[in-house]
């Protein structure tokens, strides 16, 4: 082979001059085998091409039979070609005969080739086909000459990105690119999305890595440093997300709080002074930060990656000159963005109104992404294995948050299906907003309380918008989760005050912190545990660490000066603990009479009923505690011992089992006789179907999210809860030898009276 040094720049410059003349996409390819056989003094090259029957065709040879191009393939995993295919990885053999993965095909004439070497045509981690060279001699290939061949392989997958060769095949096949694809994730925000492809790349790739002049680097470092710190402080002072969403700001200040850092600045200094250009070092630092994070059981740690992985991205696109956010042009007025994982800053760097639908390769439920998704109501699906290796910018895509399913190039009659879908949502939403000024009362005249879960500011218009009656849970965590630092007392106080001016009359039932578990501050040292859901968090960090409750029990009085405070404690699983609490706030409460500051005019304090333990401390609970609510989803969870979070047994039991139900009725019988109001706040309350047994088993006040009130309230409304009443308990009676679950009998009822689904 030539000089190593110069085989593949030579190739490439060879290559390019290929790809500017204007010809035809098989001619173009036919050049290409016969530049890369010359190059690296090859007999033989070849390309195979992945369709979307699974099989690998040839598209092109250079030294084998002319005649077999388009006429021969194999399928993944069939000889040396389908071993490349489906491993990924290249394949260098002196005797390709005598591999025992050889497979012989006598339309080609490669028996007399020995020498064997085959690289995947990779695209974002996606094979899309195989590059082989062959020689009769036995030979082993040197390191260069595979690089040479790999490099080369790019330009064949950029070709077939850009669909060159869709249309040359001779059986017409579709190319594995572009077959249509149904994808599994979880479902992270209700929603239907309908649009186009837009890549969101958590990295910028680095071609240039050596530096011919360090302090130019170094200069150019700090000029791009300078002014990734001047947008994110005009993003602050003067942006969108600054000027009308304020929780936002917490997650922009935990950025410049980063970019701000010098010991993150000091490495990548280091970096480049060893002889990196400024971007390989800023590639350099990043690739180090990941994979000690990696290392990291912290799920606060591993949330924080993605942070990094933001900022170092910024300080590259500030380096190579290209903007931050999306440009106009290029974002498609339907964009559904599709990512491996993102900061939440970077979700807020796009134009909300041109965005679909978001689909994440790895967000889970809790990171702040997905909290900002769901505060937008954007329809958003997560954990999609190898989505962002799969799509290409522009497919046409489908995002089902309500299932959790994603269509990639969907068919006509699936993205048909879809959009009759949105369109029948729009006009139930449309029916749904005419119900909003309706009394939410069953067809035989039981009133009931519709009221909302929220946790930031965005969600509080929704209030007016469903036509609600209050926040029956507002999750006080949300604040300090998107925050960088702890809160202080004064910035909760405000945040407070304005939930409770926005409510106006209406009811807000604080949740104070549920933190710990998987909800991990950065401000506050998490432990290790087997069973977090089940460990150090909630009410019981509240009462191990006070200085931290106390500060919130301050804020939230204060806020509530000459109005009523609404305040209920989480994981509650003995009476003795809700004492606890209770007696904190009327220390708080006096501390402030004392220095003459304001206090509400009435506090009301309840708990969270979600610990099985309280179920057999009812009446002791009741004679304590002004109000209840029941958080139907940990109290499912410990009920039966089923992780939600884990797939394989989230769906082992049905939430309708009449033993979970039993259970509910007993609360909601124990509280009506003690004169205590009782609420449920649980996913349960969202759904009609759910929620029909519920008021048939006495709960007269559920809250649910904003998208669900429409559908609960129209359910409510067509229903005698009196009769179902008498149906269903008489289906729970012991006596009647079969536990089970009544959704059979709930969804019978609601056809035979016509109730709304």
């Amino acid at each position: 082979m030539r000089d190593s040094s110069a085989g593949p720049r030579v190739l490439l410059r060879r290559l390019r001059e290929v790809m500017a003349v204007p010809s035809g996409a098989q001619e173009r390819l036919d050049q290409i085998v016969r530049h890369i056989a010359s190059n690296v003094v090859a007999e033989v090259c070849s390309v195979y091409i992945l369709r979307a029957d699974g099989l690998l065709e040839l598209y092109a040879t250079e030294g084998l039979n002319p005649s077999a191009v388009h006429h021969t393939s194999l399928a993944v995993n069939e000889g040396l070609v389908g071993l490349i295919a489906a491993e990924a990885r290249p394949l260098n053999l002196p005797n390709a005969q005598a591999h025992p993965s050889f497979a012989y095909r006598p339309e080609t004439g490669e028996e007399v080739y020995h020498s064997f070497l085959g690289v995947p045509i990779l695209r974002a981690g996606r094979t899309l086909g195989v590059l082989v060279v062959q020689n009769k001699a036995h030979r082993t290939y040197s390191e260069d000459e595979v690089e040479a061949l790999q490099t080369t392989a790019m330009v064949i997958a950029e070709m077939l990105a850009a669909g060159e060769l869709e249309a040359i095949s001779n059986v017409g096949a579709r190319l594995d690119l572009t077959r249509p694809l149904h994808l599994e994730g979880v479902a992270l925000c209700d929603g239907v999305g309908l649009g186009h492809a837009m890549l969101h790349e958590p990295r910028v790739v680095v071609t240039n890595l050596i530096a011919e002049n360090t302090n130019d680097e170094l200069e150019r470092l700090s000029k791009a440093v300078e002014d990734m710190r001047l947008s994110l402080d005009h993003m602050l002072e003067h942006g969108d997300s600054a000027a009308q969403m304020g929780e936002y700001r917490e997650v922009l200040e935990a950025y410049r709080m980063f970019a701000y850092d010098r010991g993150w600045i000091r490495r990548i200094e280091e970096a480049i002074r060893n002889g990196l250009t400024a971007e390989a070092a800023v590639e350099k630092v990043q690739s180090d930060n990941r994979a000690r994070m990696l290392r990291q059981t912290d799920p606060y740690l591993r949330e924080r990656l993605h942070d990094f992985d933001d900022l170092a991205n910024r300080l590259m696109r500030e380096l190579m000159g290209r903007p931050h956010g999306p440009d106009a042009q290029e974002l498609p007025k339907d964009a559904i963005i599709i990512a491996r994982n993102m900061g939440a800053a970077e979700l807020l760097d796009y134009d909300r109104d041109s965005i679909r639908g978001l689909v994440l390769e790895e967000g889970g439920p809790t990171s702040h992404v997905s909290i900002v998704a769901r505060a937008l109501g954007i329809a958003t699906v997560g954990l999609v294995s190898d989505i962002v290796s799969l799509v290409e910018a522009g497919d046409a895509l489908i995002v089902d948050g309500e299932t959790g399913q994603v269509h990639l190039r969907p068919p006509s009659d699936v993205e048909n299906a879809y959009a009759e879908k949105v369109r029948f949502r729009a006009r139930r939403q449309a029916q749904y907003r005419r119900l909003r000024n309706k009394p939410a009362v069953t067809r035989d005249g039981k009133a009931i309380t519709v009221m909302l879960n929220a946790g930031l500011l965005v969600d509080l218009p929704h209030m007016d918008e469903s036509g609600a009656s209050g926040i029956g849970l507002f999750r006080t965590e949300l604040q300090f989760m998107i925050a960088s630092t702890f809160p202080r007392m004064k910035e909760q106080m405000r945040f407070y005050s304005t939930v409770l001016d926005a409510a106006g009359n209406r009811p807000v039932t604080f949740r104070s912190l549920d933190i710990g578990g998987d909800k991990v501050l950065p401000y506050l040292r998490s432990i290790q545990e087997e069973n977090p859901a089940m460990g150090w968090r909630a009410i019981r960090l509240g009462l191990d660490r006070p200085g931290l409750l106390r500060t919130q029990l301050r804020a939230l009085l204060s806020a509530a000066g000459g109005r009523e405070l609404r305040l209920m404690f989480p994981m509650v699983s003995d009476v003795s603990e809700f004492h606890e609490a209770k007696a904190m706030v009327e220390r708080e409460t006096n501390h402030l009479r004392r220095h003459e500051r304001p206090v509400p005019s009435v506090i009301k304090l309840g708990v969270m009923i979600e610990v099985p333990s309280l179920l057999f401390q009812l009446d002791e609970l009741f004679e304590a505690v002004d109000f209840a609510s029941v958080g139907s989803n940990d109290l499912f969870q410990f009920f039966t011992a089923v992780d939600r979070g884990n797939t394989r047994v989230a769906d082992r039991f049905d939430t309708l089992n009449v033993a979970f139900l039993r259970a509910l009725k007993l609360i909601a019988d124990k509280a009506r006789a003690a004169d205590v109001p009782v609420a449920l706040c649980g996913e349960l309350a969202g759904r009609p179907l759910e929620a029909m047994a519920l008021l048939a088993l006495g709960f007269e006040a559920i809250s649910m999210s904003p998208s669900a009130v429409g559908p609960v309230k129209s359910m409510l409304r067509g229903l005698d809860v009196g009769h179902l009443r008498e149906r269903l308990l008489a289906r729970m009676d012991p006596c009647h030898g079969n536990a089970g679950s009544v959704r059979a009998l709930l969804r019978d009822f609601a056809k035979e009276f016509g109730v709304p689904l």
